[in-house]
């Protein structure tokens, strides 16, 4: 007997005489010697064998396939594929090799997807020519055991004139994205400085005729309050005149108070109109 250990990544196709038995997974198995032994000529055992399969995540890449888009542009185009087998039973039987059999199906597909696309459409959208190939070929692997996690576009090479062109284009496209954003900015920081300036000056004419309404407030109050007292000193005056008309010994009292306070100045002189009606005018002099 003979062992036989397939690990956790692989599994075996079990065959007797050729016919395939069972798909054995990750453990370890016994299986009758290849060499007959001396007694095994009496009876007939059936000659055993175990084909392994990698069930890992693998990476297969199409290099350097020569492709015309739809207007007639010849590109070189590598794609990276990242697949895994799913049905060991199914890679194994259904097709000769499974390996090969992506690389072709991969490789039309491609051809498929660059045909029906413009050089602009694939320059501006690789992701889309990406999901057609997956699109095109997961089904087609299922087939055969195979399930395709991604299919994508790994290089473009374009003819040398063609992409000097490109890059000029390309060159120019930038600078005129780059002038487009310049200009935008200026107009940007035009705008806004025309709105600082606008509330500026809406603020500095709130604040000027805030300013005015205040001082009118101000003028106002202080008219209203001179008018006041002005008419306080009037009612004085009035009450005053009263007092004399009403009393006239008190106008008598002033006026001697004003001789006494005449008296009391040296350079005071008292002038008597002596020809007049009895009036007496009285002026000071310093």
């Amino acid at each position: 007997m003979r062992d036989i250990i397939i690990k956790d990544t692989h599994r075996g196709l079990y065959y007797e005489d050729g016919v395939l038995v069972d798909v054995l997974g990750a453990g370890r198995y016994e299986l009758p010697d290849e060499k007959p032994g001396l007694f095994d000529f009496l009876r007939r055992r059936p000659k055993a064998e175990i084909v392994l399969v990698d069930m890992r995540n693998r990476d297969l890449t199409i290099k350097g396939q020569e492709i015309l888009t739809s207007d007639k542009v010849a590109i070189r185009v590598s794609i990276l594929v990242q697949y895994a087998v799913v049905d060991a039973k199914a890679a194994v039987h259904a097709v000769a090799s499974y390996e090969d059999r992506l690389y072709s199906d991969v490789q039309l597909a491609a051809r498929r997807s660059l045909a029906a696309m413009t050089l602009e459409d694939i320059m501006t959208n690789r992701h889309r020519l990406s999901e057609e190939i997956l699109r095109d070929v997961k089904e087609a692997a299922a087939s055969y055991g195979v399930a395709i996690a991604r299919a994508d576009v790994k290089d473009l090479v374009f003819p040398g004139n063609l992409q000097e062109i490109m890059n000029k284009v390309l060159a120019a496209e930038r600078l005129s994205q780059a002038q487009m954003v310049e200009a935008r900015t200026k107009a940007e920081v035009q705008r806004v400085e025309a709105h600082a300036r606008a509330e500026a000056q809406r603020v500095q004419a709130q604040a000027q005729a805030e300013a005015v309404r205040l001082q009118a407030e101000s003028d106002a109050a202080a008219t209203k309050l001179a008018v006041h007292a002005h008419v306080q000193a009037l009612e004085e005056r009035n009450k005053v005149a009263a007092l004399y008309r009403d009393h006239p010994a008190l106008l008598r009292l002033e006026e001697l108070a004003a001789l006494r306070d005449l008296a009391r100045n040296a350079n005071a002189r008292l002038y008597l109109d002596l020809n007049g009606n009895g009036a007496a005018d009285k002026r000071k002099e310093d």
